[in-house]
């Protein structure tokens, strides 16, 4: 295997991502499973790319320990809000339809907006959109969706592409949307996937000791 590379489960993730020429490092993975009767089912790899320059706006937290950090969620709030780019890369482990994944981000992104009253008509209809560009598709295995999120604006691009498909991808203009789809993955405790989240408090407290 490669250097540049880190397998994830069984799919080999790049571990610098180039957006926008500017090379994002790969500073946290996992994956997202249940387990069911003592049987763990997996259904996707993860990628957290960051500007390495994120670790400016981290400092307070240097010296803390990866599983101080784990459960630190201030600290993944400070990630979420870092005025950095910010790139998620997902690869299909088993197989759903798109469908079924743009149901789970809606209920998700939805519940989080409602919590802190956001959740208006401007944020439905941002969300319908998402999950009508899903509805479509089918999640085959190695099928590898990405979310990246510029630094400084309240945009967001998602891209999901299959083989023997043409890539489709669409922008999320809607910032309180594109902030809890960040927040999905990136939330720390409420994240979707606990192992992407121990990834990154290791590996970016190990960067913070340097």
């Amino acid at each position: 295997m490669a250097k540049n590379e880190v397998m994830v489960d069984e799919f080999p993730f790049p571990s610098q991502f180039m957006i926008n020429t500017k090379p994002l490092s790969l500073m946290g993975h996992g994956i997202t499973d249940i387990e069911i009767h003592f049987l763990q089912i997996k259904f996707t790899a993860i990628g957290v790319y960051l500007d390495p320059e994120i670790l400016t706006h981290l400092q307070q937290w240097k010296g803390k320990t990866g599983t101080e950090l784990t459960v630190n969620d201030d600290f993944f709030e400070a990630i979420v809000n870092a005025p950095v780019d910010k790139f998620l890369r997902i690869v299909v482990i088993k197989e759903i339809k798109g469908s079924q994944y743009g149901v789970q981000l809606e209920s998700a992104v939805r519940d989080r907006l409602a919590e802190v009253d956001k959740y208006e008509e401007e944020e439905e209809e941002a969300l319908e959109k998402i999950v009508e560009f899903f509805q479509s598709k089918y999640f085959k295995k190695s099928s590898v969706i990405t979310y990246s999120f510029p630094a400084t604006s309240g945009i967001a691009k998602i891209s999901f592409a299959t083989d023997g498909k043409e890539d489709s991808e669409i922008e999320v203009k809607n910032a309180n949307v594109v902030e809890m789809m960040k927040k999905w993955y990136l939330a720390g405790s409420r994240g979707v996937s606990p192992t992407t989240i121990a990834s990154l408090a290791n590996n970016l407290s190990a960067e913070l000791s340097k």
